[in-house]
């Protein structure tokens, strides 16, 4: 009930969510079923995974803050950040989130968390010292826009598969399952079949995750910018934060680069060829075109009152 914000809705990304979760709850259950026959273990098979699960969606917004060097900030500590999102949420009429900074010099955003009542939205330093205040503005509300649409949970629960397809791989290789030392042909199949799964659970949860994050993206541009007002300042921020990361060395984004699909632009900066269609982000060609057409809405929709 509390998420009817004023954020505006997404039926096309509300769709693909749903598909999203019944495709990756097909997966899940396949996946999971394939483990129980190949390792012949159902209680060490459900127990593991039931307990990943449980763990990664509550306390999804600790595991993400701790990686991303994030820590809770005050007002007293941050009042010019606060006082923002204060005025956001009191626009969209939605609880205000955790707010949060981390120590990058790297500028990003990310909201995180399994539901707006434990959501928190986290800024870099980076992103604090380069951003106007409009600007800034404009990030948060993106942020927060993805809070409001819940996708940031399912974002969570969809990551999860490919989280616990790559620990099997390892588990294989490092666990006394498949005998120790022992490699008859028995165990040999068994444990071919177990990496064939999981690299094929990754590679379809790998492929459905870029596509619904793609899209979640251009929904939390575009609900942004119809609550402020000013598609402008955020594709400045865009333009400004995207050009930005380009110059990071490579070296400086590696660790950030894992957890893309969180954050307000991708930790890679340029992505020449192939590499944009696996990307977790639309260009930023798109995005700003996006916000272009949205500015020529909201000033043809302005023209009326001004001419009357």
């Amino acid at each position: 009930m509390q998420m009817r914000s004023r954020f505006q809705g997404d039926r096309g990304l509300t769709v693909r969510m749903t598909v999203t979760m019944f495709l990756l709850g097909l997966l899940y259950v396949a996946f999971v079923a394939a483990l129980i026959v190949l390792l012949k273990s159902w209680l060490l098979v459900v127990v593991l995974i039931a307990a990943m699960f449980v763990a990664q969606f509550w306390f999804s917004d600790r595991i993400a803050m701790f990686a991303m060097r994030g820590r809770v900030v005050e007002r007293e500590e941050y009042p010019e950040l606060h006082a923002v999102v204060d005025r956001l949420c009191a626009m969209a009429d939605m609880p205000k989130p955790v707010v949060a900074v981390s120590e990058m010099d790297m500028p990003n955003a990310f909201a995180t968390g399994r539901d707006p009542d434990h959501a928190v939205v986290c800024v870099t330093t980076g992103l604090l010292r380069r951003l106007e205040p409009a600007e800034l503005e404009g990030v948060l509300a993106h942020e927060l826009s993805h809070v409001a649409h819940k996708d940031v949970a399912v974002i969570t629960v969809a990551s999860f598969l490919g989280v616990i397809a790559g620990l099997i791989v390892r588990f294989a290789f490092y666990s006394q399952v498949f005998g120790g030392g022992r490699r008859d042909q028995n165990t040999a199949m068994v444990f071919a079949a177990v990496m064939g799964v999981s690299a094929a659970v990754y590679a379809v949860s790998f492929l459905l995750i870029r596509a619904l994050s793609r899209y979640r993206e251009l929904a939390a541009d575009r609900a942004a910018a119809l609550l402020t007002g000013r598609p402008s300042t955020l594709a400045s921020a865009l333009t400004k934060v995207s050009g930005d990361i380009a110059r990071i060395p490579t070296k400086d984004l590696r660790t950030a680069q894992a957890f893309n699909a969180f954050y307000f632009t991708p930790a890679s900066g340029r992505e020449p060829g192939l590499e944009r269609y696996f990307s977790t982000h639309p260009s930023l060609e798109q995005r700003l075109d996006q916000l272009g057409r949205i500015s020529a809405e909201l000033g043809g929709a302005a023209a009326p009152g001004k001419a009357g």
